[in-house]
This record gives C-alpha cells, structure tokens and sequence, in this order.
C-alpha cells in the first residue's frame, strides 16, 4: 500500500535474475524462436521484458532508437538496442490485479516511451492510467474474465512464438479457469503462482479448431507423382485381391 512503490522498478536483485532468464533463453534457443513480445505497460514488466529479449549491447546511432535508455528509472543499466530482437508490444489487458495497490498504477504513457523508444504502445489508448481507481479492486473474477479476454486477442495475432511478459497475480487468476476437465495434479500445475523471471512454455489450442489449421511443417509426399516401386505395386495387388 506504500506510495513509495508506485509503479515499482526491478531492483537489483531482480536485474540479476532478468540477466540469468535471458543467458537461459538464449542457451535453449528459445530467443531465435520468438516471433513477438507481448509486454504488460508496468515498469517493472517493460524492464524484463526488454531485459530478457532485447538486443545485444547498444551504441548510439541516429538511425536506430534503443529499447531502453540507459539508466532508465535509475537502473545503473547500459542501454539495450532493438537490432536483432524479436519486436515489443505493450498491451493493457495483460495487467496486474488492479486497483488500490499504488506498485500496480502505471504511470503516462508518454512517460514510458521516453525510457523505452523502441517499444510499441500503440495499442493503449489512453495516455493517463484510467483503469487503476484508488479505492476500487479489481475481484478475481475480473481478472480472471480480462485474462481471457486477452487469450481471445492472443488468437488475432498471425504470429506462433509468443512471448508474454506479465504478472504472476493476473497468471494465476487466468489460468485458474483452465483445467478443470483435466486430473486435479494437472490443475494444479497449470495455475500454481509462478516465481519471479520463471518462463513457462505453453501451446494454447482451441479445441473448436482442431484440424482446421494445417501444420506449417507437413508435407504432402510424391512430389514429383508417379509410380513408387515396389510399394505401389504390393498395394495394387493387394486391392485386386480384395476386388
């Protein structure tokens, strides 16, 4: 409830695990894979995310803007450069539990876009914070209906690697309303808080499409056509038996 946590930055301890989440990304080959970032427009989740999948060192140029400013939010970090990373989107539906809790109020826009050039916040419609209220908490049934709702976007997106960079509090309330068809072990895992920097991988299937939406990677076969010896030939006399 302290003000003095409004809109709460990464601290040192957090910079640190930000660094281990990003060697591991990069290790597993994860951060060649990732189409997109999805980013919640809080400072602590614009500085993971930027962390974790920006660029490599950044040297000032004029024709490239950095992802983030050094020093940004009195970070003592170096600047971190939007060349060769995947691109980073600031959405609002990914928020944390809103409301009352001063670390989880944003602060303008406008504010964000000078520490963070090369992230993308066209998609928030409003400057100011309009959706935190003072003396209003979101229920977690709210959360819980925003999340999906923002799951609904995730479909309108043409990308497949997706990185999400949220709230633990805004996960645990989303993926609640999944699983529930599923052993209660699996429930449990699907919707167990997760740690600070934790990166969980997950296909998100919408069972009303199954087999509508071919796999990239199949191959039809006999390309060019004609006749395979000897398989063709043990399958056509296979079929004059039968007839």
């Amino acid at each position: 409830m302290s003000p003095e946590y409004f809109d709460a930055h990464i601290t040192p301890l957090g910079w640190q695990q930000v660094d281990n989440l990003r060697k591991h990304v990069h290790e597993c080959g994860l951060a060649k894979r990732i189409d997109l970032v999805i980013v919640s427009p809080l400072l602590r989740t614009l500085q993971t995310a930027v962390g974790v999948f920006g660029g490599e060192g950044y040297t000032d140029r004029m024709d490239i803007v950095p992802l983030m400013v050094a020093n940004a939010a009195k970070s003592n970090r170096a600047a971190i450069s939007s060349l060769n990373c995947p691109p980073i989107i600031a959405v609002e539906l990914c928020r944390e539990h809103l409301g009352v809790h001063p670390c989880d109020k944003r602060q303008n826009i406008s504010d964000y876009q000078l520490l963070f050039p090369a992230v993308d916040f066209s998609l928030i419609e409003s400057d100011d914070d309009t959706w935190w209220k003072a003396d209003v908490r979101e229920t977690k049934e709210e959360v819980a209906a925003r999340g999906l709702k923002f799951l609904n976007w995730l479909w309108t997106r043409k990308e497949k690697e997706i990185a999400i960079v949220t709230h633990s509090g805004f996960l645990f309330h989303t993926l609640s309303a999944f699983g529930n068809d599923c052993h209660p072990l699996v429930k449990k895992e699907i919707c167990k808080h997760f740690a600070n920097c934790e990166l969980r991988s997950m296909v998100i299937v919408d069972r009303s499409m199954m087999g509508l939406d071919p796999s990239t990677t199949n191959y039809p076969g006999k390309i060019p056509s004609g006749l395979d010896l000897p398989s063709d030939v043990v399958d056509k006399k296979a079929e004059e038996k039968r007839t």
